[in-house]
């Protein structure tokens, strides 16, 4: 199954949902309608206001022709999703600090993400700084067998900031290309927490020029754009570069990556549609609008 037909799969329930709304007004598109089947998707107020305007605006100048809807909203749709942020700077290491709450499925993907360094022949590393849970590092640890890649932590109770710090010089003398850095899920509202989460961000700093090259946020489709707020803080307080929208398969909710391009402003670096590690999928604006809207009839 290619990219396109994956993401098509993991869509699934949105796709459905729009097509459910164009159809039951006949697939008469007006802004009203146009907004109303967005918003559905949970793309969010500001983003599907901006669409049903640029369609009224785009409609009266004559640029979008009867039958010619579906087509001018995929092209909106992708040059929404683009955004030019110049690209991720490499680093060596190069450090992917991840971030979110807890039950985004953050640990998972951290996982996946040295499994998808491995794919592409690069040696990786897992940094279990979440030391608050012991959970937390059973499940990384198993998750770094899973993918033959090595795990440190110092257990349960240790410093994250001290985890972090030895786990890169480790990094460092092995020659090590990608340390993925599994963070303490936190809510937002804790200001303690997030103080920490800065300081460890520091210390990636201290240990390797220019690190965290990477901040990935993960955030889970089925909260929607209740997701944002917690967005924002974590903008605020580590510098978001990137953002790893995770469960699109079980949410009709796909429209989220919309309000999170719009209103963060950072780019969607990987989507999760599935529990297995290629269920981690590269984002692309093309493709992923290509799979939500096209075909919806």
């Amino acid at each position: 199954m290619d990219l396109l037909q994956r993401l098509r799969s993991g869509l699934k329930a949105t796709r459905s949902l729009l097509g459910e709304k164009f159809t039951a007004v006949g697939w008469t598109v007006t802004p009203e309608t146009l907004e109303e089947a967005l918003l559905a998707s949970d793309v969010g107020i500001e983003a599907a206001e901006t669409v049903a305007r640029d369609f009224d605006v785009a409609r009266r100048r004559g640029q979008v022709t009867p039958g010619g809807e579906q087509a001018w909203l995929l092209a909106r749709v992708q040059a929404m999703l683009t955004i030019d942020d110049g690209g991720v700077r490499r680093g060596k290491p190069h450090v992917t600090l991840v971030v979110g709450v807890n039950g985004t499925g953050k640990t998972t993907t951290a996982a996946k993400l040295a499994g998808k360094a491995r794919e592409g022949g690069r040696s990786a590393m897992l940094v279990a700084a979440d030391t608050f849970r012991a959970a937390a590092i059973e499940q990384l640890q198993a998750w770094g067998q899973r993918m033959s890649v090595p795990v440190l932590t110092r257990g349960p109770g240790a410093d994250p900031g001290a985890v972090v710090f030895d786990s890169l010089q480790a990094a460092l003398a092995r020659g090590t290309d990608d340390v993925i850095i599994d963070t303490a899920g936190r809510l937002h509202t804790r200001h303690n927490l997030m103080a920490e989460l800065e300081k460890v961000r520091k210390v990636c700093g201290r240990a390797v020029p220019d690190a965290p090259h990477e901040v990935l946020l993960v955030l889970d489709a089925p909260t929607g754009t209740n997701g944002l707020v917690q967005a924002r803080e974590f903008r605020a307080h580590v510098g978001v570069t990137g953002v790893v929208l995770t469960k699109l398969d079980g949410t009709a909710k796909g429209g989220v990556v919309l309000a999170v391009a719009r209103e963060l402003g950072v780019p969607v670096r990987w989507v999760g549609v599935g529990e297995a590690p290629e269920d981690l999928l590269p984002f692309d604006p093309g493709l992923f609008a290509t799979a939500l809207l096209e075909e919806l009839r």
